[in-house]
């Protein structure tokens, strides 16, 4: 089994494919297995790397550093891979890694970043309220409940089983694991932190916000303001999904994505149906 030596733990990741290199970032209910409808679509293409953050899948959190550690993992990973450029592919908690990714890699190997249901991190005060309206709306009911579409379980129920169990296949995790993680206080006399919607817009990195129209845990509106708030960014909205449009529409999905990181790179490739 492959596992890269990185930032305190061992984390497991799977290659495919050939072609430039795309990292594939999952989300809380998934690991590397998430990706199976993707993978084979885009690694005629691109070089395909799936992994299990830490803490999910076959990569245990073993310093406790949590969320925190995602982008230095990320980091870590594609070093031990000998990787120079990247392109990102993030779904939901994925985004915190990909945008860490993109804004903290003193290699500066990110060359596209898309967002699936995801802030990436990207928010200002109108955002912070729409996503805490987004929360109450949810009535207490935890994030599983909601990463697909209502109707998604009696239209696919081959489709609805296996996104639970893989889900399954994840370790135990504290509650609080994806509660926001508390910085350090800044030095005295330190500048303010920058936003990442200012980071993202200085590295002009370029980006994908895909989203499903019924989306109840990052409605589409909500990703439509993230969108705005990074200039050159692009906007998808995948009608009648819910949270997982990769799971729940993964035609459209792949479809979108590939054609845009196609296009990011200048490369004119025909792509059958």
């Amino acid at each position: 089994m492959p596992f890269a030596p990185v930032n305190g733990i061992n984390l497991y990741y799977e290659v495919h494919g050939s072609g430039p290199a795309v990292l594939f970032a999952h989300g809380q209910g998934g690991n590397h297995l998430s990706w199976w409808r993707q993978v084979p679509y885009f690694s005629p293409h691109y070089t395909c790397i799936t992994f299990d953050h830490r803490a999910f899948g076959q990569s245990f959190d073993l310093d406790a550093k949590g969320r925190r550690g995602f982008g230095d993992d990320a980091m870590g990973l594609l070093d031990h891979l000998g990787i120079d450029d990247v392109r990102v592919v993030a779904h939901s908690m994925g985004g915190r890694c990909a945008t860490a990714l993109a804004t903290r890699d003193p290699k500066n190997r990110v060359r596209a970043l898309i967002l699936s249901g995801t802030t990436g991190a990207v928010a200002d005060e109108a955002v912070r309220l729409r996503r805490d309206e987004a929360e109450a709306a949810r009535d207490g009911r935890g994030l599983g409940a909601f990463s697909v579409h209502p109707s998604y379980k009696e239209r696919d129920p081959a489709g609805y089983f296996l996104l639970r169990q893989i889900s399954r296949m994840n370790p135990g995790r504290a509650k609080d694991f994806l509660g926001p993680p508390n910085p350090p206080p800044a030095p005295e006399g330190a500048p303010p932190r920058v936003p990442m919607y200012e980071r993202l817009r200085e590295q002009g990195t370029p980006v994908l916000y895909l989203v499903g129209e019924h989306d109840m845990i990052t409605p589409a509106d909500l990703i439509e303001m993230c969108h705005r708030l990074v200039p050159g960014s692009q906007y998808h909205l995948a009608r009648g999904s819910g949270h997982s449009v990769y799971w729940e529409k993964p035609d459209e999905f792949n479809e979108v994505a590939l054609r845009y990181l196609l296009h990011v790179d200048g490369r004119q490739e025909v792509l059958v149906k």
